[in-house]
């Protein structure tokens, strides 16, 4: 049996990078899992109450097996991103570009195809965690990214502050979220605090509420705030008046912020970026054109008026929300209801042609389980920072599936 040889020789059974691929993602094998023990080390190393919150409040939160890619699919996610990244044009200048973009790709037998752009992905931190537990781990396939990710993210949040203030003297931090000790990814929060202070930067994690707007800017605990990392959902700040005001005023810096969001993560972007003549008019190179068509499932803008069409052929698409986030009212149209899909009609909404996500089998106790997959790209001025998985069961993400969560991404070579 191939699962029984080792690497070498198991890698010798396929004529085509591909089939090793699935093979590799299809079944549990035992030289190609990971360190679950230093993973339990590195989060156990961050602090008791740390280690408790997030097994207690996030017991999914981390896979319990990587995910293998090629070198083709690297490059291809590598590619549409370029690509992606000119035709959207280049930032202002003395601009932030924003911090963690994430680029969020289905990987299957046709390739590589990029379902979504985010410009407040969350995870970073999480994952670098989940990286650097692995470093001497000896896993099959080989990491993807930045070797030293806590001093990335750090120069990353500086080169926000020089790009706006053109000097080096970021001091203070706020981490903004609504209610943020309620959120999952509260566990997050308290990592990135960790690491803007030792770095020597005095982090906050607070509620907007818990700021205050004064004359000459925005203050917490009586700090006034260099640099808000903000969490937020509210993408264009409409119900935080004080927060938009004084980014504005250009008293405090936001990153990422409304502009970034409008860019990049509208979803009507995505059909911009669909649609050939659109792109051609726009002054996208042929090139370019071909590797976003190839690279994005084609997405089109929903309109009331074409009802009869959308019902006819719902279900080869995926429906979500323009400013939606988390997965939160998207749905697969051969999954929608009557009444759903009137709703849908009636909302603000693209439609994305469908893209199979990955699979990947995870051995738990219970026995074996095929979860799905996608692949987060996170990056910072074009750059891809690292690359990291999400294992789920379902119509979309979440961190309710047992075996899935946060997952190492390994490329065979």
């Amino acid at each position: 049996m191939v699962d029984a040889l080792t690497p070498g020789a198991a890698r010798e059974h396929f004529d085509v990078d591909q089939d090793f691929i699935a093979h590799l993602n299809g079944e549990c094998l035992a030289w190609a899992g990971m360190d679950r023990e230093a993973l339990q080390r590195a989060l156990q190393a961050q602090g008791e109450d740390w280690f408790g919150m997030v097994s207690e409040r996030c017991p999914h939160l981390f896979a319990s097996a990587p995910v293998f890619i090629s070198e083709v699919q690297l490059r291809q996610m590598q590619d549409v991103i370029e690509a992606a990244e000119q035709a959207l044009g280049a930032p202002e200048s003395n601009a932030p570009l924003g911090v963690f973009y994430g680029y969020d790709f289905h990987l299957n037998a046709e390739g590589a195809h990029l379902i979504e752009i985010n410009t407040n992905a969350g995870g970073a931190l999480l994952n670098a965690l989940l990286i650097d537990s692995q470093q001497t781990a000896h896993l099959y396939g080989e990491p993807v990214g930045d070797t030293d990710l806590q001093q990335a993210f750090i120069a990353m949040f500086r080169n926000e502050w020089r790009l706006a203030r053109g000097d080096e003297s970021l001091q203070t931090v706020a981490i903004v979220d609504e209610q943020p000790e309620s959120q999952y990814l509260y566990p997050e929060f308290l990592l990135a605090q960790r690491m803007f202070e030792r770095a020597g930067i005095a982090a906050f994690i607070v509620d907007p509420a818990q700021m205050e707007a004064r004359d000459d800017g925005l203050y917490c605990a009586d700090r006034r705030i260099d640099l808000i990392y903000n969490r937020l959902t509210d993408f264009t700040l409409t119900r935080f008046s004080h927060l938009r005001e004084a980014w504005a005023r250009q008293q405090v810096l936001l990153t990422p912020g409304p502009a970034h969001h409008a860019k990049y993560a509208d979803k009507r972007k995505l059909a911009w970026l669909t649609d050939a003549d659109a792109l051609r008019a726009a002054g996208v190179t042929d090139e370019n054109i071909r590797v976003l068509q190839n690279g994005i499932p084609q997405t089109q803008i929903v309109r009331a008026e074409e009802v009869q069409h959308w019902w006819s052929v719902r279900k080869d698409w995926f429906f979500k929300p323009v400013s939606g986030y988390g997965s939160k009212g998207t749905y697969r149209g051969d999954k929608m209801t009557k009444r759903v899909f009137e709703e849908v009609m009636q909302g603000d909404y693209i439609a994305q042609r469908m893209a199979a996500p990955g699979e990947r089998k995870v051995c738990l106790e219970e026995g074996a389980v095929s979860l799905k997959y996608d692949v987060r790209c996170y990056v910072y001025d074009g750059h891809v920072q690292m690359i990291a998985a999400r294992l789920y069961q379902g119509q979309t993400t979440n961190f309710r599936t047992s075996g899935g969560g946060f997952a190492l991404v390994r490329v065979v070579l």
